[in-house]
């Protein structure tokens, strides 16, 4: 429990952003350098490279004293506030608001939303608003002999840090918007990845129980056989009696054992490997929720449907089972389930009686950790988890979803569709 509680601690990779951090730096070597030196502009070179040495200095404490992999929310923080402040100081000396560099104070705020904390964007972002407007009123002029030529309206000075104030809360709005989606989908992916890794670890091993309980049931029943042979025998002997009716009632818990075990006991052991039609998967599907839920389950096929036999998927098997559950779980008292299948295409639909998809979230359906602002209801949905998985697992193996509410019942529905050329190829 405690890796998953870390493991949503907000951070990314030193090493990556070591490697941005040269990137910037070698950039503004050569920017001051090449302005010094080869245009001969004049403007206070040596403080502007005593600035671009502390951002040396950083990223060599980073590479060979900070040990971690991962730069924490506050050691990042801390590193691009350093970033940040750098490249101000250079701005200030080099003309500021009107230095065409200034587009670049922009990358630390706007790189750290989709990795850092809200918290920690907020103070990067209220950083570069302080210097973005220090920077209008404040700097030394642009380089001579530039500065010489350069006149422009109060408009146009004012205009620039408008337009990047503008830029940097839309750009900063935009990536922690996806950032925060990418990381709740990443995480209900991971979360999908486990369930069915324990699903094929189930599935296993109920086939391997299945093949025991066959395997065994021979040996089990003569054992059987014989004990009832020997207590005839031994009638009146009560000491051998005892124990022989012990032998015979422990075989009959063994072979109980053995059923329990097994996922579906009444079938063949090869059940878990053999190809079925989908009406196969459904009636297995269906059945299995019978045994544990009291409401009614319909289930319509046509008599003349393509029966052609498909490759067992289990995640095919899991998706539909998420999709039938959740009707289950929803419905007032029953569960309709429809198969059609001809020549070219599969069609399930799964209809309930119960409320229906709330109007608020129809249009999110699939999306993982959804809830409803209704109120009334919220208290009664999940975090929409079920629906990802299964949306997702079907989607994966070819099949188009349809998820609404139900035009001739109370309840949901959700037309699942299949071309049948991929379906049988899967």
């Amino acid at each position: 429990m405690r890796f998953f509680q870390t493991s949503k601690y907000h951070s990314f990779k030193k090493s990556t952003y070591i490697t941005l951090r040269w990137i910037g730096i070698i950039g503004q070597l050569i920017a001051v350098n090449t302005v010094y030196f080869i245009l001969n502009f004049n403007f206070d070179f040596v403080t502007s490279n005593l600035v671009i040495l502390i951002g040396i200095l950083s990223n060599l404490y980073l590479i060979f004293i900070y040990e971690k992999t991962q730069l924490s929310d506050r050691s990042a923080f801390v590193f691009l506030f350093i970033d940040i402040s750098q490249l101000g100081i250079l701005l200030y000396l080099s003309g500021g608001i009107m230095n065409p560099f200034i587009i670049f104070i922009l990358i630390p705020s706007v790189f750290s939303s989709t990795n850092l904390s809200l918290r920690t964007n907020s103070l990067l972002v209220v950083l570069t608003l302080f210097y973005i407007i220090f920077l209008t009123f404040y700097s030394k002029d642009l380089p001579s002999p530039l500065n010489d030529h350069f006149h422009v309206s109060p408009y146009y000075t004012y205009s620039v840090p408008i337009a990047l104030i503008i830029a940097l809360i839309f750009l900063n709005y935009f990536a922690m918007t996806f950032g925060t989606q990418s990381r709740l989908r990443k995480e209900a992916l991971a979360k999908m990845e486990e369930v069915m890794a324990k699903e094929h670890e189930l599935l296993s091993l109920g086939g391997q129980a299945a093949a025991a309980a066959h395997s065994l049931g021979t040996p089990l029943s003569t054992i059987k056989i014989i004990s009832q042979d020997l207590v005839k025998q031994f009638k009146g002997n009560k000491d051998i009696e005892k124990d022989i009716q012990l032998l015979s009632s422990q075989v009959q818990r063994c072979n109980e054992i053995l059923k329990r075990l097994s996922l579906n006991p009444v079938e063949e052991d090869d059940f878990f490997d053999k190809d079925q039609t989908m009406r196969d998967y459904l009636i297995e599907i269906i059945s299995s929720f019978r045994e544990i839920s009291k409401k009614e389950f319909f289930f319509n096929y046509d008599q003349d449907s393509n029966n052609k036999k498909i490759t067992k998927s289990i995640e095919i098997v899991y998706g539909l089972r998420n999709f039938i559950g959740n009707a289950n779980k929803f419905s007032s008292s029953s569960i309709y389930i429809n198969l059609k299948s001809d020549s070219e295409f599969t069609e399930i639909t799964i209809e309930d009686d119960g409320p229906g998809y709330p109007s608020d979230i129809i249009t999110k359906i699939g999306e993982p950790y959804l809830r409803s602002n209704d109120t009334s209801i919220k208290k009664e949905t999940g975090l929409g988890l079920g629906l990802f998985i299964g949306k997702t697992l079907l989607e994966k193996n070819f099949a188009f979803i349809n998820c609404r509410n139900s035009k001739t019942r109370s309840g949901a529905e959700v037309i699942i569709k299949w071309r049948n050329k991929d379906l049988f190829n899967i």
